[in-house]
């Protein structure tokens, strides 16, 4: 019997020891990990240059509270706003507490309650993050939410239309779902988010937690779509698989966010920062990030030619080197994925999610493709 709380349904896998892209589990079998931790592990496991900063950091101090200035926090800001609109970092531990930071941070600036989010999105089991997320099995049971949030239909301009006003605080969104099925909306849904948000003088907050720091081949995904936010939320790839989120922020919004009207004890202690920084330093290099893109693109068009010929697979959708596949028996295909020797994860009920280490290798890539071109194969053989 268990002493914790079965609030996962685990596998039957342990993994014990990390490599690069590979993870070994209690059996010694070896796994290519195309979840990453489910997008956290960018740079693989045990990668040198980020224990090397752990090291590093570690003999020096590891927590202050922020009751002292920390050096390490002012550089990784500095990295994390240079060269986009936004000005101002804090730093937290996780995607739902940058996505808490966010909606306090909006209802306090403007004063107004109403924000906007989206069906099927999701940010976070907090309350607050909770109520703003757009998928309902998340909600279940836990009584009276948030009320102040409205969920509207994704990629639905006349809906964002009919129920934006001059009472919205933020739209908050994530500019590619990723726990709801990988789903990107229409370039000129984006454009009319923009649109409203300046007509209205609505915040845009982008909920980053799953496609920023490079997952999608550009520090960070809204870049593929021409957007302004005012908020940007940040967590998983920032630390890989250390601790940390983050949320960005125009200068404009430093008056609501004075002393005391938000903090954490542990958030963007010297040890996560030295860590984060050492992960920036290696994804945020321009070489790097076009070589995700690379690698993605020919992935994805690889994906298309092999499977979409199976009448099970519906769609292959995604961004940089976070694909998902849409098909029949999703669960079904995980499965036997794992027997292969490739981990995988789901998002939503019919989508294979691909999350592999953003600096994998064009073998490693051939390798899972191979991997899954089998399962698919044994799938639609069995199910004729």
């Amino acid at each position: 019997m268990s002493a914790l709380f079965p609030t996962y349904k685990r596998k039957q896998i342990q993994l014990q020891q990390g490599n690069g892209p590979y993870v070994f589990d209690q059996n010694n079998k070896k796994y290519l990990d195309f979840t990453s931790g489910i997008a956290v592990t960018s740079l693989g496991h045990c990668h040198p240059e980020v224990v090397a900063a752990l090291q590093k950091q570690s003999e020096c101090i590891w927590h202050t509270s922020n009751l002292f200035q920390i050096q390490k926090q002012e550089l990784l800001a500095e990295t994390l706003v240079k060269n986009t609109n936004m000005d101002l970092a804090f730093f937290c531990n996780s995607g739902a507490e940058a996505n808490e930071a966010a909606i306090k941070l909006a209802k306090k600036f403007t004063k107004k309650n109403k924000i906007i989010t989206f069906n099927d999105s999701f940010h976070g089991r907090t309350f607050g993050s909770m109520s703003a997320t757009g998928q309902q099995k998340i909600k279940d049971g836990f009584g009276p939410l948030v009320s102040t949030f409205l969920h509207l239909p994704w990629n639905d301009i006349s809906q964002l239309e009919k129920h934006t006003d001059g009472e919205t605080a933020a739209i908050m969104m994530e500019v590619i779902q990723g726990e709801g099925g990988i789903k990107i909306a229409d370039f000129n849904f984006y454009k009319k988010v923009q649109e409203i948000c300046k007509k209205y003088d609505i915040l845009l907050i982008i909920d980053e937690v799953q496609t920023g720091i490079g997952r999608t081949g550009k520090r960070y995904a809204y870049e593929h779509f021409g957007l302004d936010p005012d908020i940007v939320t940040l967590a998983k790839g920032l630390g890989n698989g250390f601790p940390i989120g983050a949320m960005l922020g125009k200068r404009k919004l430093a008056e609501a966010f004075g002393p005391g009207s938000h903090g954490t004890t542990f958030g963007g202690n010297p040890l996560a920062c030295a860590i984060s920084q050492s992960v920036l330093n290696i994804i945020f290099q321009d070489e790097f990030l076009k070589e995700v893109e690379r690698k993605g693109k020919n992935f994805k068009e690889q994906l298309e030619d092999h499977l979409l010929s199976y009448p099970s697979v519906n769609e292959i959708r995604g961004e940089g080197l976070l694909i998902g596949i849409e098909c029949d028996h999703a669960g079904e295909i995980i499965v036997n994925l794992e027997n292969e020797g490739l981990l995988t994860v789901p998002a939503g009920e019919r989508v294979i999610r691909l999350l592999p280490p953003l600096n994998v290798k064009d073998e490693e890539l051939t390798s899972a493709l191979n991997k899954i071109l089998a399962v698919f194969h044994n799938i639609h053989e069995t199910v004729s």
